[in-house]
């Protein structure tokens, strides 16, 4: 039994195979779109809904806690904490408390680590994380943004304390492929379950970017442009459109689909602004992905070096 038949909900319900991502509620998305979006993810069977306290300067947990009030205990609800202020336990006990307010809840299913702090020893953090699990504010424990090698220290400190990793939230998508090489082997081989965000490249895989003249993250934040602006990585678009068009479906289902096509079964963050736009990546849930289409879509980006980089011994 992999980890991610062991996540469920306060009710026992299985986490669903996608999440959804509340990074744009309050923000991009008006409580209204929001809504639409919930609902859509809620008629398509998605159960496991993620924000994080420094989103939308908390708009995005107080819009997700107004939707889930009537259907809680049928959900598995993340959050995260620490990506500002550190790792200590202080401010991570005040920022789940923050977002506890927000969400209307007593406790949360996940709570991430939203990046690693080297400032802060990860004992403290752990020790904390430890607590709040015995304590029944948190069910599951989670790390984002981390390298291979922090979640394995984190493992490794964590069987002193009697607490381990549940879930590790990294980037992936067939332009970021850096989680195959350690990432990925490592939550299998763990049993630790992962919700990879970012499955569409920041929307470059929807296509929209393609035309030249799209307004999008990749041209209104910095970050995402900086983060998507290699020129293979467009190349990886334009290749998808085009196996989109053959397979008479959105390119932004082919990338979410192939996300969770990958061996470890990782369980895709999915996220929008709107239902409309929402409408391709939940498609992928019911996508017939074989082996042949799946290698080719692989084939559109470069593979990363394997972790010892002889190239030679790349299967």
């Amino acid at each position: 039994m992999t980890r991610t038949t062991l996540l469920t909900s306060p009710d026992t319900t299985p986490a669903s195979r996608f999440a959804f991502g509340c990074m744009q509620f309050g923000g991009r998305a008006d409580a209204a779109q929001s809504a639409a979006m919930y609902d859509a993810c809620r008629a398509a069977g998605i159960n496991h809904f993620d924000t994080a306290w420094v989103y939308t300067d908390g708009q995005s947990e107080r819009i997700l806690g107004d939707l889930i009030r009537a259907e809680r205990d049928a959900l598995l609800i993340a959050t995260k904490a620490g990506y500002t202020g550190g790792a200590g336990a202080a401010n991570i006990r005040a920022q789940l408390d923050d977002s506890c307010r927000r969400l209307g809840l007593e406790m949360v299913d996940i709570l991430y680590l939203h990046r690693f702090d080297p400032q802060t020893d990860l004992r403290e953090t752990l020790e904390c994380f430890a607590s709040l699990k015995e304590t029944g504010r948190i069910r599951y424990v989670g790390l984002s943004n981390f390298a291979a090698w922090q979640v394995m220290k984190a493992q490794m400190l964590g069987r002193d304390l009697g607490v381990a990793v549940d879930i590790l939230q990294p980037m992936y998508s067939l332009v970021k492929r850096q989680a195959e090489v350690e990432i990925l082997p490592m939550c299998a081989d763990q049993d630790i379950a992962v919700a990879p965000y970012s499955p569409l490249g920041g929307g470059l895989l929807t296509g929209k970017y393609t035309s030249g003249d799209s307004a999008g993250r990749l041209r209104e934040d910095s970050r995402y442009g900086a983060r998507y602006g290699q020129a293979y990585m467009h190349e990886a678009a334009r290749g998808l459109v085009t196996l989109a068009a053959e397979h008479g479906c959105d390119p932004a289902t082919l990338a979410v689909a192939w996300a969770a096509a990958h061996p470890s079964r990782p369980m895709p963050i999915i996220s929008a602004r709107n239902e409309a736009q929402l409408r391709p990546s939940l498609a992928a849930l019911e996508f017939d992905m074989d082996a042949d289409l799946y290698s080719a879509i692989s084939a559109l980006s470069l593979r990363p070096a394997p972790a010892t980089d002889r190239l030679e011994e790349q299967e």
